[in-house]
């Protein structure tokens, strides 16, 4: 797939000090379904106003379809843009306002009232056409900016946290329905959210963003299962770290020991020597609690622990643990596995394969 759209180089800051965005290079796929994912202040944000040119950036240059976008204002990128508090006209029914981005245009009448139908139509919205924004749901409010991106057919559409009014069940129906839309109408979507579950749902790739930088982008399995950082590996999903010494190295892992001596093997994901602390981190769902051994895979390690509390969720456990000192590491079991007899206090051994174990960030330790 060609490119659709690149950053090359950019820079933003908005006091001349302080960077908000820090030397950006990203390539977006024509097609593709890029989320922009990070905490508040990260940078996200600033580089989708970036690219729809309600700011401009302090250094480098914003390419869409190989031209640069500089010297256009905002209604000249043929550019979609969903917010998260619909920004509707509250004194225009549904269909003036679907209307307005195509009148502004300079399309006929005709045309106008027929790509508002079509786009109704597509959002299943024909029934709410006179309605007011006031008098309809935060879903259907949601639906009408969603076909106001749509109804003038841009390629190109962004999306700045727009589910993020919604509750919790109408926000999942909505993924689902922009995902469809995706896919059928063959669009590029450069999306903006700091709901990592939500970034994994609908994404082909997902740039995690961080004190204005790109920490990892990948594809969303891959972010999960292979994060290249500390920061990654803490923001995607849920993770459990054990703070080591690194004490030598083994092909593909570090050797790595405990505050109590206890001895793991640790993939190597970031570079580190002999005598430096890091952070080994493992998903809970990759542990087992007393696995026979024979059971075990072959390069699996085993390490005692002491249970703290049980959190009961229906279809799974979480079970909450002291490891070599250090308090909260979490086990995930289904509610099958889970012995309703272990206790607050009960000595378990948990079980893992090396493989899963990442060997990541130096830490400094004061």
């Amino acid at each position: 797939m060609k490119n659709y759209v690149s950053f090359k180089n950019i820079q933003k800051t908005y006091d001349g000090d302080k960077l908000v965005v820090k030397n950006l290079n990203l390539d977006i796929a024509e097609g593709e379904f890029l989320t922009l994912l990070g905490p508040s202040g990260s940078g996200k944000t600033t580089s989708l106003m970036m690219l729809a040119g309600f700011e401009n950036p302090t250094q480098g240059e914003i390419f869409l379809r190989d031209e640069p976008l500089h010297h256009l204002p905002p209604h000249q990128r043929d550019i979609g843009m969903v917010f998260q508090n619909y920004a509707l006209f509250p004194h225009m029914t549904v269909a003036e306002n679907l209307a307005f981005p195509l009148s502004i245009r300079h399309m006929n009448r005709c045309d106008i009232k027929e790509k508002v139908d079509r786009v109704l139509d597509r959002v299943k919205l024909t029934d709410l056409a006179n309605r007011y924004p006031a008098q309809m749901s935060g879903g259907q409010q949601q639906r009408v900016a969603l076909a106001r991106a749509l109804v003038f057919e841009p390629k190109l559409v962004l999306m700045d946290e727009p589910l993020g009014a919604l509750d919790k069940q109408l926000r999942e129906h909505m993924q689902m329905e922009i995902k469809a839309l995706h896919q059928s109408l063959e669009l590029t979507i450069v999306y903006v959210t700091h709901d990592q579950s939500e970034a994994m749902t609908l994404s082909d790739r997902v740039a995690v963003f961080n004190d204005g930088i790109i920490q990892q982008i990948n594809k969303p399995s891959t972010l999960y299962e292979e994060p290249q950082n500390l920061f990654v590996a803490q923001f995607i999903g849920e993770n459990n770290c054990l703070l080591a010494t690194q004490t030598g190295s083994e092909g593909d892992y570090y050797r790595a020991v405990l505050d109590d001596g206890t001895s793991l093997r640790a993939l190597k994901v970031r570079p580190s020597s002999p005598g430096r602390k890091i952070m080994l981190c493992i998903r809970p769902e990759r542990i087992r609690v007393n696995m026979p051994a024979e059971l075990l895979p072959e390069d699996s390690q085993q390490i005692s622990a002491r249970v703290q509390q049980f959190i009961y969720l229906g279809d799974h456990v979480r079970m909450i643990t002291e490891v070599a000192g250090q308090p909260d590491f979490m086990v995930k079991l289904s509610a099958a596995e889970a012995n309703q007899n272990w206790k607050a206090g009960d000595g378990v051994v948990l079980s893992w394969q090396a493989k899963h174990l990442r060997a990541l960030d130096s830490v400094l330790v004061h």
